[in-house]
């Protein structure tokens, strides 16, 4: 028998599993949900589905567009290539008129024809009819996921194509990912987006569970990214691409997960015993991912690259053991590796 599962718009919460019958009725009156079910590439809007796209005599749903893509204006449709691998740089290629939006500092370099502006909040309501308050409201939530207050846009004001590029970090990978191939939204990790298509929306995700939001390795809040344009994230290390299935499971380490679709239900569980919790050196709880939908790991979080190089500092009270030279810190002094 068939099983349905469903998101409802705005939410993250997942409703199946549901057979045929209650799934139509569950269509009738969410028209502008997502549904999935086993077979299908991924998360598609219900009036996509050609099951759940009409009613028993045939006549097709009245539905509106999903995601409110009319509300809030499609993105520009850019083309782009990702250059490097250990520390990569999108390039973003831009025809005239279109934009591309990213977080403070990530430039690397822009055509001369390419207009630089800061705007308040993260520019998806920039030229499409967004009064102030949408605009203080996607800043407050830019400020409450760990970005800055203000994003800098790109747009081509000349002829032909020109380009502009944006460079991770630190050592990782850069992802790109269509939104509208991922139901229109995701939920990444503080600090995760790098630059995306005009229309793009930067907001926030709650973890509603306490023990999720303490000790899930992200805290409470979480990035959400919402649009149908192209976005262009940043991992640590080497990244991974899993697909679950309705009911499955994986455990994984608390800051390794960099990203996953609304359908899949992030949890924590304890590592194990108390011998496992003091010496087993994976602290005390694991991050639960649990299917249906697409998540994404990293081998290297951040944090825990920046411990590795403090805890090696000298300055924080690591070993010095003077390697590359045999006189040490002598002979790194003498060679102009350490200053004063």
């Amino acid at each position: 028998m068939t099983q349905w599962y469903f998101v409802p718009f705005n939410t993250t919460d997942r409703v199946g599993p549901l057979d045929e019958t209650a799934a139509r009725e569950f269509a009738l009156r969410n028209p502008d949900a997502q549904a999935w079910r086993e077979g299908m590439s991924g998360w598609k809007p219900v009036r996509t589905v050609p099951e759940l796209a009409a009613q028993a005599g045939g006549a097709p749903l009245h539905m509106p567009p999903p995601l409110g893509a009319a509300a809030r204006g499609r993105s520009d449709e850019i083309d782009f290539r990702i250059v490097g691998n250990d520390m990569p740089f999108v390039e973003i290629e831009l025809d005239p008129g279109e934009s591309a939006i990213s977080e403070a500092g990530a430039l690397m370099y822009k055509d001369a024809s390419i207009q630089m502006d800061t705007v308040f909040g993260d520019g998806s309501h920039t030229g499409q009819g967004g009064g102030f308050m949408d605009k203080v409201f996607s800043a407050g939530k830019r400020v409450l996921t760990g970005e800055s207050l203000f994003t800098t846009m790109f747009t081509h004001t000349g002829t032909g194509k020109a380009r502009v590029a944006f460079a991770a970090p630190y050592p990782g990978t850069v992802l790109a990912m269509k939104l509208d191939e991922h139901g229109g939204r995701l939920i990444c990790q503080k600090d995760s987006f790098l630059a995306g298509a005009r229309g793009v929306s930067v907001g926030i995700h709650f973890q509603r569970k306490i023990l999720t939001g303490l000790f899930g390795g992200e805290g409470f809040v979480m990035q959400k990214l919402e649009g149908d344009g192209w976005v262009f994230v940043h991992a640590g290390g080497t990244l991974v691409e899993r697909e679950l299935a309705a009911g499955e499971r994986i455990d994984v380490d608390t800051g390794c997960v960099m990203a996953y679709q609304p359908s899949v239900n992030m949890d924590v569980k304890p590592v194990g015993g108390i011998k496992s919790m003091l010496f087993g050196g994976e602290g005390v709880f694991l991050a639960t991912l649990t299917g249906p939908g697409k998540v994404w790991l990293q081998s290297l979080p951040f944090s825990r690259m920046a411990g590795r190089m403090l805890a090696a500092a000298p300055q924080g009270g690591g070993q010095d053991r003077g390697e590359g030279s045999m006189l040490g810190g002598l002979g790194r002094l003498l060679d102009g590796d350490n200053r004063f």
